[in-house]
């Protein structure tokens, strides 16, 4: 379980005679993802969507990656409720020249968008899940043991001299083959190994919307449906994709929300 760090926690009492405790892990900065604790009788209401809390008092959300506003939480218990307002801190990203990339895959021949529509509709859904687990409470650790962080979370990328979409997860550079292990107890929602921009991928639900992705992967050896434990090996690395050489590109999301993999890392 995540121990409570206090460099990062914000505490804050009862709020009234009836409104319970809640606890934070995470800095409220754009990208974060943030842990949450309640009791477990409370609604927890976050951007005016009530989100879920598990049966030991458990929540999680993130902050995307350009969040501008503030966010708002609110907690209801027992007919009484205490709206908290939390300032997100913004950040500086850096920007990423990555050249020698098929011009297919910067920009895709018209025969391929119906695929690469497909895909995204199967990575979609699988994010989009609401499940019991609450996984995502503990420690999640590195996928790999030895590796060179080749590319970061947010950073702008201009692929062949053309300017792209940010960078949403961090890249992992090891020798192809390297095995590569689950961060975090979960279930399998996506399996696939062969998509077009992220090739050999993996989706694993930890609950409440919180997910990991990876991809580029050379071997997938997991199912849609298993569970699969913290370090299991579920793989190996590749360069399967849009990729320029080996190396693991992971995700985490909340629902559709894209945040920094190293804030549950770190």
């Amino acid at each position: 379980m995540i121990k409570l760090n206090f460099k990062y926690l914000i505490f804050f009492t009862f709020f009234c005679n009836y409104i319970s405790a809640a606890e934070f892990v995470g800095k409220f900065e754009q990208g974060a993802f943030i842990l949450g604790k309640t009791k477990p009788t409370s609604n927890v209401i976050i951007d005016n969507k009530k989100i879920r809390v598990s049966k030991n008092g458990y929540f999680a959300f993130g902050l995307g990656r350009d969040r501008k506003n503030n966010i708002i939480i609110k907690i209801n218990e027992n007919g009484k409720s205490k709206i908290i307002e939390k300032k997100v801190l913004k950040r500086k990203y850096k920007i990423q020249k990555i050249d020698g990339l098929p011009p297919k895959q910067v920009t895709p021949p018209p025969e391929v968008y119906e695929r690469i529509k497909k895909d995204n509709v199967l990575i979609g859904e699988a994010r989009s899940l609401d499940t019991g687990y609450d996984f995502f409470k503990d420690k999640f650790i590195y996928p790999i043991d030895k590796y060179i962080i080749t590319g970061v979370y947010g950073s702008q990328r201009i692929l062949n001299g053309k300017p792209r979409r940010p960078h949403y997860g961090i890249d992992f550079h090891a020798p192809e083959g390297t095995p590569i292990k689950a961060m975090m107890d979960g279930v399998v929602t996506l399996a696939e190994k062969d998509m077009y921009f992220t090739g050999g991928t993996i989706i694993f639900d930890h609950g409440h919307g919180v997910s990991t992705l990876f991809m580029h992967m050379k071997d997938v050896n997991v199912k849609v449906g298993q569970k699969v434990k913290q370090g299991q090996i579920v793989g190996t690395l590749g360069q399967s994709g849009r990729a320029t050489g080996p190396h693991l590109d992971i995700r985490l999301n909340w629902f559709d929300v894209k945040l920094d993999p190293a804030s549950i890392l770190n």
